[in-house]
């Protein structure tokens, strides 16, 4: 009987951080660029009680083990990074990466960290930053009679000044990217940083050796299926309830037998 509760307490656990996971994906569906995650379970060890070709007749051999599991545990949460649907927003420093990619940004402390949000701001000293400050890496910073402002889909920064310079080239936008996205860890902020999991980045232009291109005034939504995240959400509540019911039907079946009498 301890078995089976603790076997349901562990299906009890698994399908709140279920529960947990999809109520982030769904808070997170109009995060710009944000990628869903989904939590992946695996079967805890098995007790053995008998096990297979034992029998005590030497004649007879049992074809199948007798096991009991022990209920699941968590393994994993992976993370999605199929591409978002590309929105249009007229901001002239709004980026969206259509394909495979991050942009680049430093820290206050050096560390460089990726991102596919492209929401870009203006500092006070003319450079591209993200919503939090922190610095597009590589730095391009803009003229302060910048009048426009143009971004290829290869990457090329371009800016119009009122000066007799007319049309300048600031920089070059270098996109990351990474052989298994998927070991990122997210750090908030729509920020991701490398692991040994993700392996180290490969840097190239954007629309170069398979990375995606840039596309000025847009931005990527959130790739959050609602109706999907929905439908994981009853399933997950329902596995919880018949969890639950598991440990009442248990805790039932220990008073009957505590009840019974010589």
């Amino acid at each position: 009987m301890n078995r089976a509760l603790q076997t349901a307490a562990s299906g009890m656990y698994a399908q709140q951080l279920n529960i947990d996971t999809i109520a982030n994906n769904l808070s997170n569906v109009n995060s710009t660029a944000f990628k869903k995650v989904r939590p992946e379970f695996q079967d805890l060890m098995y007790q053995t009680i008998q096990a297979s070709g034992i029998s005590q007749d030497p004649s007879v051999q049992v074809p199948v083990e007798l096991q009991v599991g022990n209920g699941v545990t968590p393994s994993a949460t992976l993370r999605f990074f199929a591409q978002g649907s590309i929105e249009a927003t007229s901001n002239p420093l709004d980026l969206a990466i259509q394909g495979d990619g991050f942009l680049q940004v430093r820290r206050p402390d050096g560390t460089v960290v990726y991102t596919r949000d492209g929401a870009l701001k203006l500092s006070a000293d003319g450079m591209l930053v993200t919503p939090q400050g922190y610095q597009l890496e590589p730095g391009l910073v803009l003229p302060q009679d910048t009048t426009e402002v143009s971004i290829s889909r290869d990457g090329v920064v371009e800016v119009q000044t009122t000066g007799p310079g007319g049309t300048l080239r600031v920089g070059q936008i270098e996109l990351a990217k990474f052989v298994n996205p998927a070991g990122l860890r997210a750090i908030g902020n729509n920020l991701f940083e490398e692991t040994v999991a993700s392996g180290a980045p490969l840097f190239g232009a954007p629309g170069s050796e398979e990375f995606g291109e840039t596309l000025q005034g847009h931005l990527e939504s959130s790739n959050v299926d609602i109706v999907e995240e929905m439908i994981s959400m009853i399933t997950a509540q329902r596995a919880y309830e018949i969890n639950a019911k598991t440990i009442k039907t248990v805790e039932e079946m220990l008073t009957i037998a505590n009840g019974l009498k010589r």
